[in-house]
């Protein structure tokens, strides 16, 4: 084992955040300075059309505007859109039509910037982050920005660990440098007898637990899909408390962290969950700084002020002249900062009193935990998170104890910059580069902005490390196997859906559950015919033969040869036809639209089908791949869409987007048919042809096991083979 320099190290991750930062400025700049509004809004970064429906005062005394859509465009529900919340946007009054290039540039920077903290469908409310902004009163929009809040949150974290003196140190960031080994656990610590509050918690689960509770610097759970990682941190936490350890529990986004918050409430374990509650179930909201703030016994010392600001803020629109505005803006500064010194005393007793702090990782920087101590740190979908991310709560903290839960066979993070070595692959290869990410944001066109290629830990080497490589697989590379604990049994998949990513991926560990291994659709807890489909739990359409041929969004339009916001973003008519035809033969089977998935690495083609299915089959649910990480239903539809003379793939060959190869079949190439004798499919060829082929590559690991009684892929064998 040879330490890494944690100076150097900083400094070279200082570097690399600074250059995605530059990529995501850039992309910002460019895409509102050659594109109009409405194309912005198509493709998920912007809202039109918007009014001021309220303005009130937030948590932190902060400026919360509402902003629903205009009467005078149409109904009360928003169009579909990519804003969510965390978001950094501008919002200001909307740019004409008419407009030319010269005149949008430097849109981004014009209008009061706020972070999006609630999205509804017939609003969406932004806390501003200056005071005193004058907001227009005609027809307003949203455009997304690039969030550089995260970057410097990122960068002081960075910076601090980079001036560090060694002997500011603490053992565990000496081993998570490899300065230090792991201190050994014993036997005794790995067989010792626990009580459990699950007793229902399976073997696996139970050893990564105990594995856990004995470390004293750090461990890893490799939690594979459906194998209840969740439901084993659940646990890791209850035992930690019985230990009268404090914990802080945080996760990349904020969907992670409400899921633990949501388990954790049926204990009545004292918690405060940081960051604003917006889209909170309502078990959760109760556990939210904001509300505790609003609920708790200390409450009613700043509910006044905070009344007064909400009639002050009133007012401001209804002012006649300059002079009496800035009379009341003085006012609402002296509310303000007292407002903050109350609200500030009933947040420090509350988190004080709280034994479980939950928050994102950007999050867990906040003023809140400035002086907060902490005795372990949890960080669940570790590996969805940048290294960087990580160190924040442990650099807040102070904890002497790190666990790290995540699968770094799933999807990475995604990385907007490329380095060196992918620039170079991409101009030997003089494949473009396309950007569909989780949130609906239509691909770019544009060239360095690709997701990196997947990770691959025994690639991670010193010297090499990227954004890419996350602390999740650095530590794996450094101290191996001995300071991780995988999950084997999975509640989710029918085994044989469970075959093929179980041998690529996860050696052949994974076992399916008794209640689970079996399940099909006809097994359903309401009527379901017992049909070709629904008694198949894997079904692969094949398209090869060139009948389904894809395009790029922009073939209809005539933009040839034109920089596109949507050029880049690929649909195959033929294959949602398809899809449609799969979809409506399980639901004229009896299966439920809301039971059914349909994913696509594609947003064209995602658009293309909720054009065409949302309508028909009300219920039925759509998404990328990338956006499905984490979910799960009873049936899931996979569109591949790529089905051309060349055998280009595009970013279907990341690693952990798709499946990684196999130790029983050929790393380079092997016959359809035994895949499909690996996972017992049934194939279906819609076209004629010989024996088609496949890279066992070219199957979407996340989306093969997202489903639990059936799953279907369509797609192209001889284009996806290659």
């Amino acid at each position: 084992m040879k330490g890494t320099d944690i100076s150097s190290f900083a400094t070279s991750q200082l570097s690399l955040l600074d250059n995605e930062l530059q990529a995501e400025l850039a992309e910002t700049q460019l895409l509102t300075s050659t594109h109009a509004p409405s194309v912005l809004q198509r493709a998920g970064l912007a809202l039109l059309n918007l009014t001021l429906s309220s303005q009130r005062t937030g948590f932190g005394g902060k400026t919360l505007l509402e902003l629903g859509l205009d009467p005078a465009v149409g109904s009360g529900q928003l169009p579909e859109h990519g804003l969510r919340v965390g978001d950094i946007c501008a919002v200001a009054e909307q740019p004409k039509g008419a407009e030319r290039k010269k005149e949008r540039e430097g849109m981004e920077k014009r209008g009061a910037e706020g972070v999006v903290t609630k999205v509804q469908r017939e609003a969406v409310t932004v806390a501003l982050d200056k005071e005193d902004v004058d907001i227009p009163s005609g027809k307003l929009w949203l455009v997304k920005l690039a969030n550089d809040v995260t970057y410097k949150r990122l960068n002081q974290t960075m910076t601090r660990l980079q001036k560090m003196q060694p002997s500011e140190h603490n053992t565990l960031t000496q081993v998570l440098f490899g300065q230090s080994s792991p201190t050994p656990i014993s036997k005794d610590d790995l067989t010792a007898d626990v009580k459990w509050h699950d007793p229902s918690l399976n073997d696996s689960q139970k050893d990564a637990i105990r594995f856990a509770l004995a470390s004293r610097e750090v461990a890893l759970i490799h939690g594979p899909p459906g194998t209840g990682k969740t439901h084993t941190l659940i646990e890791l936490i209850l035992q930690l408390l019985d230990r009268k350890q404090r914990l802080l529990v945080c996760g990349p986004s904020n969907i992670s962290v409400d899921n633990i918050v949501e388990r954790l409430s049926s204990h009545k374990v004292p918690m405060v969950r940081l960051g604003h509650p917006a889209r909170l179930l309502p078990g959760v909201l109760n556990h939210s700084l904001d509300v505790l703030t609003k609920t708790s016994d200390a409450a009613s010392i700043v509910s006044d002020i905070r009344g007064e600001m909400d009639a002050k803020q009133a007012s401001i629109r209804k002012t006649r002249n300059g002079r009496e505005r800035r009379a009341i803006y003085g006012e609402m500064k002296n509310l303000r900062k007292e407002y903050r010194q109350r609200e500030g005393r009933v947040v420090s007793d509350l988190l004080r009193g709280s034994k479980v702090v939950l928050s994102t990782l950007h999050g867990a920087g906040g003023y809140h935990l400035k002086d907060e101590k902490f005795d372990v740190v949890i960080v669940d979908e570790a590996s969805q998170a940048l290294e960087a991310q990580c160190w924040i709560p442990v650099m807040t903290s102070g904890a002497p104890k790190l666990v790290l839960a995540g699968d770094h066979l799933q999807l990475p993070p995604t990385i907007k910059s490329l380095n060196s070595k992918d620039k170079k692959q991409a101009r030997k290869t003089g494949e473009k580069s396309v950007k569909d990410t989780a949130n609906g944001v239509a691909d770019l066109g544009i060239d360095d902005k690709e997701k990196a290629n997947g990770h691959d830990t025994k690639n991670v080497k010193e010297g090499s490390t990227t954004l890419e490589t996350t602390l999740f697989d650095r530590l794996l590379t450094l101290h191996g196997n001995s300071i991780k604990r995988m999950l084997t049994t999975q509640y989710r998949m029918h085994e044989k859906i469970m075959a093929f990513p179980s041998s690529a991926l996860y050696e052949g560990k994974l076992m399916a559950a008794e209640s689970v291994k079996a399940r099909l659709l006809t097994g359903l807890p309401y009527n379901v015919q017992d049909t070709d489909d629904t008694r198949e739990p894997v079904v692969f359409w094949d398209t090869q033969g060139g009948d389904f041929p894809e395009k790029t969004e922009d073939d209809d339009t005539g933009a040839k040869g034109k920089s596109s916001l949507l050029a880049e973003s690929k649909v195959n008519e033929h294959e949602a036809a398809i899809v449609r035809l799969h979809v409506g033969n399980l639901v004229a089977a009896g299966v439920k639209a809301e039971d059914i998935a349909i994913v696509t690495p594609y947003n064209g083609q995602l658009a293309l089908l909720s054009q065409t299915l949302k309508e028909r089959f009300p219920g039925i649910e759509l998404g990328s791949i990338d956006g499905f990480q984490g979910r799960e239903k009873e049936a899931v539809i996979v569109s591949l869409v790529r089905s051309n003379p060349e055998h280009e793939v595009g970013f279907l060959g990341e690693k952990r987007r798709l499946n990684g190869k196999s130790k029983r079949l050929s790393p380079r190439s092997c016959p359809m048919f035994e895949v499909l004798r690996l996972i017992a499919c049934k194939p279906r060829f819609i076209t004629g042809g010989g024996q088609p082929e496949a890279n066992i590559r070219a199957l979407p690991a996340v989306a093969m096991t997202r489903p639990k009684r059936h799953l279907c892929i369509i797609g192209d064998s001889e284009t996806v083979g290659r």
